[in-house]
């Protein structure tokens, strides 16, 4: 293989598969790399249409402020004036049919401080009492990995859970709190509960530890986070191919072979290394011939499938403005719309568009919530059209709406998540040039990702010139 220019195949073209493309660039005399997909589009969850003619994120909306590789790569790929600060971040739980204040130091929803829970009213007097009984329990063993239910309701009692923990993590995973893994989704309060006697002293200390200065949590582009995947592609230089699935990934003597196309019509693509940046599923499809340790455990990955309705209201459907970003609810209220964003409100830049406009977005859909999903396109706009009219009073119709689904979107990082991950990599570490990167890993958000892709584009980087002698010394987010 000695003077021949290298090739890399990316299977799939979301914003990880695009950052791993991105991460390979600049070795253009040594290397040439291939990012297949088989949707119409690249950018997976990212992706922004028009509504009311404004353009707004389909997907993903927003990514964390607070890690640098998500607005690092925002910037290498020509989008740095184009990144935006929320106007507000203050969120609300509709508990009990009421709208109230997310309790101020609360971290993923765990109360710091008991008067703030107070003033907030979202647990009831019963489940306001409960908490502080945590300071005088006897400590809760917590050896291995646990769901973060378990956890938290020990301490502090179940309303804690059902009306706080839960509403942030479905927001975020659209997961149950009994499932998902401690470790992975809250790991400073694992830490704590493996060195701590009281959670609620932990979390203080935590929200105490938190920069006072680090500015807002979270960032998005002008045109929407939709607009970052086509920015990096360009940036990348590499080849891109849409509407190719790739069926069947084969070992060979000297690198790797990847079926594509039709089965009555296989066509076949060479590659020295390869990147699988698809969701678990679809990599353990690809993995179950040559690497089938990986595969197994990546097919016990559950996926949570959700709805986002887009609606535009005239400014005057509202009887009184909204004035925070938005709302979560709570599972155990069994209203069908999880949460709902201000997007117009949270995102000034919007507002700017058309300030006569109302724009927001309502999300629909948990894991084990699958039937309300099964519903037709105009019945989950509806839904979420009462719920405005219910929850703020809105007044009329709205002047356009749009609905995405997102079938299989969410991995469920259930208990026992961390070791799985250990076990798919050191099956995946077997096999030269070959790399896996994506939101089933390290994190769902878009930094997270990002993560991924840099550690993989380097593991190929190294196995392909493991001298360093043609990599990229300049390029920072690979070596950093």
């Amino acid at each position: 293989m000695e003077g021949k220019r290298r090739h890399v195949v990316v299977v799939g073209g979301g914003i990880a598969g695009l950052a791993a493309a991105w991460h390979l660039r600049g070795r253009g005399e040594h290397l040439r790399v291939t990012v297949l997909d088989g949707a119409p589009r690249i950018g997976g969850k990212l992706h922004a249409t028009e509504v009311a003619g404004v353009a707004m994120d389909a997907g993903a909306e927003a990514m964390l402020a607070r890690r640098p590789e998500g607005k690092e790569l925002a910037r290498l790929a020509g989008l740095g004036e184009e990144l935006r600060l929320p106007g507000t971040t203050k969120a609300a739980i509709l508990s009990r049919g009421v709208l109230r204040p997310m309790p101020e130091g609360h971290v993923m929803g765990v109360p710091s401080d008991v008067l703030a829970l107070a003033r907030s009213g979202v647990l009831s007097p019963a489940g306001l009492a409960r908490v502080p009984l945590d300071h005088v329990l006897p400590a809760t063993r917590v050896t291995n990995d646990v769901s973060v239910a378990a956890y938290i309701r020990a301490r502090m009692g179940e309303e804690v859970v059902d009306r706080l923990v839960e509403p942030l993590l479905g927001g975020v995973y659209a997961g149950r709190a009994d499932r998902l893994s401690l470790d992975a989704t809250m790991p400073r309060i694992a830490i704590a509960a493996r060195s701590e006697r009281s959670l609620l002293t932990a979390a203080r200390e935590i929200a105490a530890d938190a920069p006072k200065d680090a500015g807002p949590v979270f960032t998005t582009l002008s045109r929407g986070m939709g607009s970052l995947p086509e920015a990096v592609a360009a940036a990348s230089g590499a080849e891109i191919r849409t509407g190719v699935t790739v069926r069947e990934l084969r070992r060979t003597e000297n690198g790797w072979l990847l079926v594509t196309g039709p089965v009555p019509a296989p066509e076949t693509v060479e590659a020295d290394a390869v990147i699988v940046a698809v969701p678990a599923p679809a990599a353990s499809r690809l993995l179950a011939e040559e690497v089938p340790r990986a595969a197994a455990e990546l097919a016990r990955i559950e996926y949570a499938s959700m709805a986002i309705v887009t609606l535009a209201y005239p400014r005057e459907a509202f009887p009184r403005p909204p004035t925070g970003s938005g709302y979560l609810v709570p599972a155990v209220d069994g209203r069908p719309i999880k949460a709902a964003t201000f997007s117009s409100v949270k995102w000034p830049h919007l507002a700017e568009s058309d300030p006569n406009l109302v724009l927001l977005r309502c999300s629909i859909g948990r894991i084990g919530e699958e039937a309300v999903l099964q519903r037709d396109d105009a019945e989950l706009v509806a839904l979420a059209m009462a719920e405005m009219v219910e929850v703020m009073g809105v007044r009329g119709l709205p002047r356009d709406s749009r609905l995405t689904r997102w079938g299989g979107s969410l991995p469920q990082y259930e208990v026992g998540h961390l070791d799985r991950v250990a076990r798919v990599r050191a099956a995946t570490a077997e096999q030269p040039g070959l790399a896996l990167c994506g939101a089933a890993y390290d994190g769902l958000g878009i930094p997270a990702c990002v993560a991924t892709a840099r550690t993989a584009a380097a593991r190929i980087l190294d196995h392909l010139d493991p001298t360093g002698e043609w990599q990229d010394s300049t390029d920072s987010l690979t070596k950093g």
